[in-house]
């Protein structure tokens, strides 16, 4: 059901981009978590329509570990993160359960080494495995989550690596070397961490949602020195399970003013880059916890997934100050929305699957929907867009490539042979997907020969 809470729109007074200063930019480039403009849009590549373990694979890399990061791509780098756990015992594995209130769909893990893998492009190669952090007695996790799901960011001749409560890190993409790292900031995640660190100029922007503190904060990215850290301010639920979040924020300008848009448990909310003051907040209108799809753009417009436990999509302006619920939250829907996958923007249609396959689009400007369609499997990756295309990754390692129109049009379903948790990653011409042990570089066949 669709509530339209404002009768009207108001005239565009905010200056709207995307603001990544600092990151890598271009065709050939994919600095961070879903792409240059953190939209999921790649729409001058040439990607293929159609592969399978056999067809348009270039090459195929063994990745050691765990990890649901995204794959980060400049120059002929490709960087993603791992966690290698030692497996625990029968008595140890009953002596961590012992302590946990409640184990259900959680997963325990020994000793951890959480490392940061470099992947030649052209090769598929691994190049480098850089040990970031030795963690001897990790939280649990949910079963469905990793050690290593935060997606890294590529910034000049740096590239950062986050592992949430388990610490922050910066390395030489020349050398290898870690240039700092940053254990200022301990939470308790309870399903293991999901925040993707940004850039903006020379700030490190990181969600730090758990069940006993909330907060968002900003690195020096040249250091690791933290130059602010803003609480969230927004009343929430009082079960400290109902607090957290694994959201990623996303920055844009907004009359000169570079504005953080950030959603967390119950609220998201509006900071300035520069400071951490906050602008505005609104409300989602029910319990919203565990938030985890990253915010989308158009015009003036944020669309924000409150995940869990219903997910309601909700479409906010960004160029309020205060409480803005009543003033800027201009549509909502209760309707199949997803509480892991990210949403896609293509002209003003907005697109998105839902965890368990039913896929819609709805027109933008007032939430109503033009189609939905049901897709096999469940999902968790979020979609990318290409020229007239849109590409939706299940967890079962199929892809399906529709065509972006105002009705429903299947192109392909591609199968690979394993699981796919993590969202792709796309330079040049050709698509780089992380399935649970393996990374792929798939191409058109004709660039295959050249």
């Amino acid at each position: 059901m669709f509530m339209q809470l404002k009768p009207g729109r108001l005239k565009l007074i905010c200056s709207l981009v995307i603001l990544m200063s600092g990151i890598a930019m271009g065709d050939d480039e994919w600095p961070q978590f879903r792409g240059p403009d953190g939209q999921g849009h790649a729409e001058s590549a040439d990607i293929p329509v159609r592969w399978s373990e056999t067809e348009n694979v270039r090459w195929k890399t063994a990745i050691p570990g765990e990890g649901h990061s995204s794959p980060v791509i400049s120059g002929n780098q490709i960087w993603l993160t791992t966690a290698i756990a030692r497996p625990l015992s029968e008595e140890e594995e009953k002596a961590r359960l012992a302590k946990l209130k409640d184990a259900n769909g959680l997963k325990l893990a020994g000793a951890l080494s959480l490392q940061a893998i470099q992947i030649d492009r052209e090769t598929g190669e691994i190049q480098r495995q850089i040990t970031l952090f030795e963690v001897d007695e990790p939280e649990p996790k949910h079963t469905m989550n990793s050690y290593a799901s935060p997606t890294p960011v590529i910034a000049g001749d740096h590239v950062y690596f986050h592992f949430g409560t388990y610490g922050t890190a910066c390395v030489d993409r020349t050398s290898g070397a870690i240039v700092w790292e940053n254990r200022d900031f301990r939470i308790d995640h309870q399903n293991g961490p999901g925040s993707s660190p940004v850039i903006w100029n020379d700030r490190l922007l990181i969600h730090f949602d758990g069940t006993d503190a909330q907060f968002i904060a900003a690195f020096d990215r040249m250091t690791g020195k933290v130059l602010w850290k803003t609480v969230r301010s927004g009343e929430m639920d009082p079960t400290p399970e109902l607090q957290k979040a694994y959201g990623t924020p996303i920055v844009a300008d907004v009359r000169g003013v570079p504005v953080v848009i950030s959603p967390a448990a119950n609220w998201v909310y509006g900071y300035d880059a520069r400071d951490g003051r906050e602008i505005w907040r609104a409300h989602y209108g029910q319990l919203g916890f565990s938030t985890v799809p990253r915010p989308v753009l158009l015009g003036d417009t944020a669309y924000i997934a409150t995940s869990y436990m219903q997910s309601r999509l909700l479409a906010v302006r960004i160029d309020g100050e205060g409480d803005v619920t009543a003033s800027h939250v201009t549509w909502m829907s209760d309707k199949q929305v997803p509480k892991k996958p990210s949403m896609i923007v293509v002209g003003e249609r907005l697109f998105f699957v839902s965890d368990a396959g039913i896929l819609r689009c709805v027109d933008a400007k007032n939430g109503s929907e033009l189609w939905f369609e049901r897709l096999d499997g469940e999902y968790s990756a979020s979609p990318i867009s290409t020229h007239d295309r849109l590409y939706f990754f299940g967890q079962k390692g199929q892809t399906t490539v529709i065509g972006a129109s105002d009705t429903y049009q299947e192109i392909a379903q591609n199968p690979l042979d394993e699981e796919i948790m993590a969202s792709p990653a796309v330079a040049g011409n050709a698509i780089f997907l992380r399935t649970s042990g393996h990374l792929y570089r798939i191409e058109n066949s004709q660039a295959l020969q050249n």
